[in-house]
């Protein structure tokens, strides 16, 4: 029933255009491809979840990466952070193999789904608060279907910030923020344990702000 029920989000999600500046710069980035990808079709629709829909993991990022997920049609999908990323969820016998490149790639992730706040990437990677506001009602619907996740792992700050969004106009204000920092954890108002992490950006690993050992350890700490 859940996994029907996501079905029909799913095609939901792929068809939403209610965002009208969003709808433009995900069309102008499928036009405006990168030198490298000129040969390529790009997806230049939003993005929906992907994994094991049985999982205890909700992996949460904020939006698409313009000529990640945005051309591939899949989350953490072709970029640099999903290079780092999935090398690290490998390691921690969280996916099936070391890289995540296209849809047709095998790729399997095991008690975990990934997903993002925001389904279509924002221009500056900043989306506006009625934007965030109009996706949340996919977020909770995704919440809702995937009925077995305990743990919330937002990667990055701004993502982080927009699930403690969603739960303040869900659940109301929190007497406490949570604060945002690598493998801090919260209780959120219906049990579940949001657990903060540092974004998988080259920026943050090329500084070394982040390594593999820092995120490797946090999902191997979270079902032991």
């Amino acid at each position: 029933m859940a996994s029907s029920a996501l079905d029909t989000l799913n095609n939901e999600i792929i068809k939403c255009k209610k965002c009208p500046r969003l709808v433009q710069f995900r069309n102008e980035i499928s036009i405006n491809k990168r030198k490298e990808y000129l040969k390529e079709k790009y997806w230049g629709k939003p993005i929906t979840g992907f994994g094991d829909r049985n999982g205890e993991i909700l992996i949460v990022g904020l939006a698409p990466a313009a000529h990640g997920g945005t051309r591939t049609g899949r989350v953490f999908t072709g970029d640099k952070s999903s290079d780092f990323l999935y090398k690290c969820l490998y390691k921690a016998k969280i996916s099936n193999q070391p890289y995540s490149v296209s849809k047709n790639d095998g790729l399997k992730l095991y008690n975990a789904y990934i997903t993002t706040a925001l389904k279509c990437v924002p221009p500056n990677d900043k989306p506006t608060s009625l934007e965030l506001k109009q996706c949340s009602t996919f977020f909770r619907k995704e919440l809702k279907y995937i009925k077995k996740a305990i743990y919330i792992v937002a990667l990055g700050r701004v993502a982080f910030e927009a699930i403690i969004k969603y739960y303040t106009n869900n659940f109301g204000k929190f007497k406490n923020v949570p604060k945002f920092g690598h493998d801090s954890r919260y209780q959120m108002p219906d049990n579940k344990i949001l657990i903060g992490s540092y974004h998988p950006s080259p920026r943050n690993v090329n500084t070394g702000k982040l390594n593999e050992f820092m995120m490797i350890k946090l999902f191997k700490n979270i079902i032991k």
